[in-house]
């Protein structure tokens, strides 16, 4: 499974200004609400709901948010690349600047596993990360994500 499946070039947001989690967690669901059609406050909700079982601040720097929405036809991802890193209660307490939501159908079941297990090894990436975090054009970052990991084949 590439990244490029599931994001869009018009779905990277490559400077975005967030003062919190709450406020992060809001902009992406508008920009999801864009792409998908669903309303941004079922999005909201949904992400949300999943932070509360446990914050999906994974590491270095970086979020996934995820969830999955009767709406949702297909995986569907939204990048942002913070201007500003936010506290997002990760797992070792490091402020977040790369954050990657996935939204996935229901019944998506091992797909919406893959995708996110995808993310996160693309994530993991030193390399793809600092390429990134040294741009703010959104083609850019796309064709970062959608190359994936650079030190071995995926």
């Amino acid at each position: 499974m590439d990244l490029s499946d599931l994001i869009e070039a018009s779905a990277v947001m490559p400077a975005l200004k967030a003062n919190s989690k709450k406020q992060l967690l809001q902009l992406l669901a508008e920009k999801a609400s864009s792409v998908t059609g669903i309303p941004e406050r079922e999005i909201f909700d949904t992400i949300l709901q999943r932070e509360r079982l446990g914050s999906t601040g994974v590491g270095n720097g970086i979020a996934i948010p995820h969830g999955k929405l009767s709406g949702v036809k297909r995986i569907t991802g939204v990048f942002a690349r913070l201007e500003q890193p936010v506290d997002f209660d990760a797992l070792d307490d490091q402020p977040v600047d790369i954050v990657f939501l996935l939204l996935a159908p229901e019944g998506a079941g091992a797909d919406h596993l893959k995708a996110l297990s995808r993310i996160a090894r693309v994530l993991r990436d030193g390399e793809t990360v600092r390429k990134i975090r040294g741009t703010s054009d959104a083609t850019a970052i796309h064709t970062f994500l959608a190359q994936g990991p650079t030190s071995h084949a995926a």
